[in-house]
């Protein structure tokens, strides 16, 4: 077997074995990718205990996004208009030894209480179109689902594509879970 070979599907176990190994911020927490053409589909969901105005307060938090999603550098708010807000973010997404710069302009538009749909505008991907819903659940908890299609503006080679873009979403997607939860404690008086 060529050695360029074997290190690629070593890359390829070390991501899985990696992913299969990632923390989790909350119970019941899911990501899943596949890809979609040439887009990778992600989609997320956690249970959690925090009251719903807490999840929609820290997922609208555009300004301060960077203090606590990994992955993102810089968040700030451009413009507000009604439901809709410009939000201009840069960062990297990561994999082992790959990382993919972001730097994008996108279009969030609100539907209180329950859904947030975020679209780009502009930047280094060549797609990004997603949701955020919020789903009460009937004993005082919530699932907190993410759905939406990514397309960097660079071919990635099949199974790194979904490897990065499941990655960069987890490792984020964890990152929001870990703040609402922390602000539901906080309101609690636990930490």
């Amino acid at each position: 077997m060529p050695a360029g070979r074997l290190l690629f599907q070593s890359v390829i176990v070390v991501a899985a074995l990696a992913l299969a190994c990632g923390t989790r911020a909350a119970e019941g927490v899911a990501i899943a990718a596949e890809r979609e053409g040439r887009a990778v589909k992600v989609v997320a969901r956690a249970t959690l205990k925090a009251p719903p105005a807490l999840v929609w307060q820290t997922l609208t938090d555009y300004d301060r996004l960077a203090e606590f999603i990994p992955g993102i550098v810089r968040s700030r708010v451009i413009e507000r208009h009604g439901a809709d807000t410009v939000v201009e973010q840069s960062g990297t997404a990561r994999l082992l030894l790959f990382s993919y710069p972001i730097e994008v302009t996108v279009e969030t538009r609100a539907h209180p209480p329950h859904v947030i749909e975020v679209r780009l505008l502009k930047g280094n991907l060549r797609q990004l179109e997603g949701a955020y819903r919020i789903e009460p659940l009937a004993d005082g908890r919530l699932v907190l689902h993410w759905s939406g299609l990514i397309e960097p503006d660079l071919a990635l080679p099949p199974l790194i594509g979904e490897f990065l873009m499941r990655a960069s979403v987890e490792e984020q997607f964890n990152g929001m879970v870990g703040e609402i939860e922390r602000r539901a404690a906080a309101r609690q008086g636990i930490e």
